[in-house]
C-alpha cells in the first residue's frame, strides 16, 4: 500500500512538475520572442477562453465581493454563482464607469488588478482556443482525531468539494484547462488525491446512527452517509469540474460537473454549496441579467438558473436524482433577493427516473399524503429556499445585511418562517482607521421551532430518501447539518486584492434528540495567502478544533489541521 501511494504520488509530482516547468518555459519572453505557444495564450493568439466558470475557490470571487461591499459592482448576482469570464468582463467594463468610484483608492486597487487578470470581453472565435487555467500542490498534517460526518456528527474541513482527509498526511495534486470553439467552451478540473486510513465509526456507533436514519444496517452494511470502520487509504484521481458548454442567447447550456453556489453567504449555503464532490448534471444557466418591461419595472432584471442530475453514494433508494432551480432578482443596484427549489426523486425500488417523474416532481407545489409518499406516485423530496443581500445606505455602503434560509415542503421561508433554517450575515467591508480590514458575522440554525424536527428528520432528510441531501455521503448544502446551530466570525486583512491575512472562528451543536447527548464543534482558524511574482500563489492554513461527541468519543478531543498549498496562476495577456 505504501509503495503503491508513493508511486501515485510521484507520478502526479512529476506531471505537476513538468506542467510548472513547461509553464516557465514558455512565459518567458524569450520563447514568446521564438514564436513558442504560450499555454496560457490560446491557438489563435486570441485572449483565453471566455465562456468558462470561475471555481468558488477562486482568489477573483473574495476581491468582487470586497469590491460590491465598498459599494460598486452593482450589477453582481451574489446568490447565483459560479460567474463566466465573459460576466464577469463586462461587470468590471461597468463597474470601471460608475460615479465616483475614481475617488475610492481601494476600490480602483481591486478594479486595477482584475482587469489585469480578465482583460476586455473579446468576440467568439472561428478558431481553437485553449489555455491552461492553473496548476497546484497542496499538503496537509493532520494531528488529532477529526470529524467527517456531516450528514450526523459535523465535519473538521468544510466546503472542501468533498475531498477525503483523515489523522496523518494528506495530499491534493491538481491541474485545470480550458478549451473554446466559437460558441463551444470547455473546461477540465482534476486532481489527484491521497488521505490515509483511519479506524472509522465502531460497529455499535455505525448501527446507532443507521437505526435513527430509519435504515437497517443488516440489509444495508455500506452507506456512505456514515463512515463505518475500518477506511481504507485512499489515493484516486477525481474530476472536481468538466463540463462542455454552449452560449446561446446569454445562456450558457452546459453537460458535466460544475460549481453552484446558491446563496450571497459566505460560510455554507443551504441549498447547493461545494461541501460536497459536484454532481454530473445537465445545466442551463442565464449568465446575463435579463430585462422584461412592466415585469423588470418592480422587480428589476433578473437571473436563473436550472440543472439536474443523479446523485450518488444513496443506497436506501439507489441512485436517485435531483433538479434545483434558482432566480435572483435585483430591483435596485443596492438589493437582491432570489427564491430557489430542490427536488430528490425517484431510485431504485421507488420510482423510476423518467420525463413523467420529473414533470411530477417539478410541478409538485403541494402538501402530499403520507401514503402517496411510498407509491409511483411521489413528487419526491421537496425543499425550498429563499436568500436576500441589502448593501445598507448607511456608512457609504460599507454594511451588507445578508440571510439563507431554507424549508422542507413549503416553497420558501417567507410563507413558513418557523420551519426555515436560517444563516443570517453582516459583512463590513472597511473598518474606520484601518482601511484594509474587513469583518463578517455569520449565524445558523436547522434546528428550527417545529416540534417534528426532532431526531434530524426534517430539514436535509425525509421519510423516503432516508440519505437525503448528500452527495458521496457528504451533504450538498450547509455543513452545519441536520438539526444544528452556530455561527462564523471572520476578521479580514488584505495586504492586496489577491493577498491577505484572516482569522476565523467557528462554532456548531447538534441537538440531543438527534445524536445522543448531542455534539458541540469549535474551530479557529489562521490563513495568510501571499502572491509571489504575480503567478505564484502560496497560502498556509492553520486550525485547531476542539469537540465533543460523548457517543463516539468520551471527553473533550482535538485536532490541529495544518495545510500548504502552492499555486500556478499563468500570466494573463489582455485582448490586443
Amino acid at each position: 500500500m505504501i509503495s503503491e501511494y508513493f508511486g501515485l504520488r510521484l507520478s502526479s509530482l512529476a506531471t505537476a512538475t513538468v506542467c510548472m516547468a513547461l509553464s516557465f518555459a514558455l512565459l518567458s519572453p524569450e520563447a514568446r520572442g521564438a514564436g513558442l505557444l504560450s499555454p496560457c495564450k490560446t491557438g489563435n493568439g486570441s485572449a483565453r477562453p471566455a465562456d468558462i466558470y470561475l471555481p468558488m475557490d477562486s482568489w477573483v470571487y473574495p476581491a468582487l465581493d470586497r469590491l460590491r461591499g465598498l459599494g460598486h459592482l452593482d450589477t453582481a448576482y451574489l446568490g447565483l454563482r459560479p460567474w463566466t469570464r465573459r460576466s464577469v468582463q463586462r461587470m468590471l467594463a461597468e463597474t470601471s464607469q460608475e460615479e465616483g468610484i475614481q475617488n475610492n483608492p481601494q476600490a480602483m486597487e481591486i478594479l486595477a488588478s482584475l482587469e489585469r487578470e480578465f482583460g476586455t470581453e473579446s468576440e467568439d472565435s472561428d478558431g481553437l482556443s485553449y489555455s491552461c487555467e492553473g496548476i497546484y500542490t497542496r499538503v496537509q498534517g493532520i494531528s488529532g482525531l477529526t470529524l467527517h460526518d456531516s450528514f450526523h456528527l459535523g465535519q473538521t474541513l468544510v466546503n472542501d468539494y468533498g475531498r477525503p482527509y483523515q489523522p496523518g498526511f494528506n495530499t491534493v495534486d491538481g491541474f485545470s484547462g480550458s478549451a473554446s470553439y466559437g460558441r463551444f467552451s470547455l473546461y477540465a478540473r482534476g486532481e489527484f488525491q491521497h488521505a490515509p486510513s483511519a479506524a472509522g465509526y465502531s460497529p455499535d456507533l455505525a448501527a446507532q446512527l443507521s437505526s435513527n436514519d430509519g435504515i437497517p444496517l443488516v440489509s444495508n452494511p455500506v452507506q456512505a452517509t456514515i463512515p463505518a470502520g475500518p477506511i481504507a487509504a485512499t489515493n484516486v484521481f477525481r474530476l472536481l469540474e468538466a463540463n462542455l458548454s454552449f452560449r446561446a442567447m446569454n445562456h450558457q447550456i452546459s453537460l458535466g460537473k460544475s460549481d453552484h453556489w446558491f446563496a450571497p453567504t459566505v460560510g455554507g449555503a443551504f441549498s447547493y454549496s461545494n461541501n460536497a464532490e459536484n454532481i454530473y448534471a445537465f445545466q442551463v444557466d442565464r449568465t446575463e441579467p435579463l430585462f422584461i418591461p412592466l415585469l423588470s419595472r418592480l422587480t428589476g432584471p433578473f437571473r436563473y438558473d436550472f440543472f439536474v442530475g443523479s446523485l450518488k453514494g444513496h443506497t436506501d433508494p439507489n441512485d436517485p436524482w435531483m433538479h434545483a432551480e434558482k432566480i435572483n432578482f435585483k430591483p435596485t443596484p443596492n438589493v437582491e433577493f432570489g427564491f430557489e427549489r430542490s427536488t430528490i426523486w425517484g431510485g431504485q425500488g421507488h420510482e423510476p427516473i423518467n420525463l413523467k417523474s420529473f414533470l411530477r416532481s417539478f410541478f409538485s407545489f403541494q402538501n402530499v399524503p403520507i401514503e402517496q409518499k411510498f407509491t409511483a406516485q411521489d413528487p419526491g423530496a421537496r425543499f425550498g429556499s429563499f436568500d436576500f443581500n441589502w448593501r445598507l445606505p448607511w456608512l457609504d455602503h460599507w454594511l451588507t445585511l445578508y440571510t439563507d434560509t431554507l424549508v422542507h415542503d413549503d416553497m420558501s421561508a417567507v410563507d413558513a418562517p418557523r420551519h426555515a433554517g436560517l444563516r443570517p450575515g453582516l459583512y463590513l467591508s472597511r473598518i474606520p482607521g484601518v482601511p484594509r480590514l474587513d469583518l463578517r458575522f455569520e449565524g445558523v440554525t436547522t434546528d428550527p421551532e417545529l416540534s417534528r424536527s426532532v431526531t434530524g428528520s426534517y430539514l436535509y432528510q425525509e421519510g423516503v430518501q432516508l440519505q437525503g441531501y448528500t452527495n458521496k455521503g457528504t451533504i450538498m448544502g450547509d455543513a452545519i447539518g441536520r438539526e444544528g446551530k452556530g455561527g462564523q466570525a471572520w476578521l479580514t486583512y488584505h495586504l492586496s486584492p489577491g493577498e491577505m491575512v484572516q482569522a476565523s472562528y467557528r462554532h456548531s451543536k447538534n441537538a440531543k434528540d438527534f445524536i445522543p447527548d448531542g455534539t458541540t464543534q469549535n474551530n479557529f482558524d489562521l490563513r495568510i495567502v501571499k502572491r509571489i511574482h504575480r503567478d505564484w500563489e502560496l497560502s498556509g492554513e492553520l486550525q485547531h478544533e476542539w469537540w465533543k461527541a460523548p457517543v463516539y468519543q468520551l471527553g473533550e478531543q482535538s485536532d490541529t489541521v495544518a495545510t500548504f498549498q502552492l499555486t500556478l496562476h499563468p500570466e494573463r495577456r489582455p485582448t490586443p
